[in-house]
């Protein structure tokens, strides 16, 4: 996250100073009731996870009895990095006001440690994320500067796992021990963010920095021994973004 709002900062502060020394430029996106676009995200994503109570038990193989895993230790989720590439289409609601519907397709494995007594037993699974992605929001903006304003975002957006069935599919014939975790296919989030638009001579640029996070729990309850621990996963994610209309 330091390194995104590091990067957020001294981008800002680089086109800050350039707009303010232009006249008032952006090819007429602002006189225009519907514009379009193309953004590019990179992204930071980590799961919540709710363990079950008893989360800490040993797993043992439901059909013979047989012990699969030690009891556990800690399960936790690092975040990792994703890339996303979409459109943009804004629509003019007013001089302060834009509904924006951003279709795209975000690309993140998410990552689950377990780690047990004997740290050699440590397990991570990765679990791809590959969904296209359908968000709306509502975007407020401030007065316009020369070449510069600032904005508040916020909506929802629903999402769906590409990859969903082709997972369970594939998991049906491995060993328990070698399963992995699986996310649900239809997935709702809110989000909310802040941006800047800087104006050109013939285009729009806009950073926006977002956080968005799952209303409902994404797991697919399974029982092996990487699911059966956890109660719930909830997303959260990060997303730097650059529009360009």
């Amino acid at each position: 996250m330091t390194k995104w709002f590091l990067f957020f900062t001294l981008l800002f502060a680089l086109f800050t100073s350039q707009s303010y020394s232009q006249e008032n430029w952006g090819g007429g996106t602002d006189e225009s009731p519907i514009n379009l676009g193309f953004v590019f995200q990179a992204i930071s994503s980590d799961y919540t996870i709710i363990k079950k109570a008893n989360w800490r038990d040993p797993f043992i193989n439901p059909e013979n009895g047989q012990l699969v895993k030690n009891p556990l230790y800690s399960i936790s989720s690092p975040a990792t990095p994703g890339f996303g590439l979409g459109f943009v289409t804004n629509v003019k609601l007013g001089e302060h006001f834009d509904l924006r519907f951003s279709p795209g397709y975000i690309f993140a494995d998410h990552t689950l440690k377990y780690e047990y007594a004997n740290p050699d037993d440590a397990v991570t699974r990765m679990v791809p994320f590959s969904i296209m992605n359908l968000p709306l929001g509502i975007r407020v903006k401030s007065d316009r500067k020369r070449n510069f304003r600032a904005y508040l975002i916020a909506g929802a957006r629903y999402s769906i796992d590409l990859l969903s069935e082709d997972k369970i599919n594939g998991d049906a014939s491995k060993p328990l021990a070698d399963r992995s975790v699986k996310n649900k296919k239809g997935i709702l989030w809110y989000e909310a963010g802040i941006g800047f638009q800087l104006y050109f001579d013939y285009f729009k640029l806009s950073p926006e920095i977002k956080f968005s996070h799952t209303v409902n729990s994404t797991l697919r309850p399974e029982d092996h021994p990487y699911s059966a621990p956890i109660e719930k996963l909830f997303i959260q994610d990060i997303q730097f973004s650059i529009y360009l209309e």
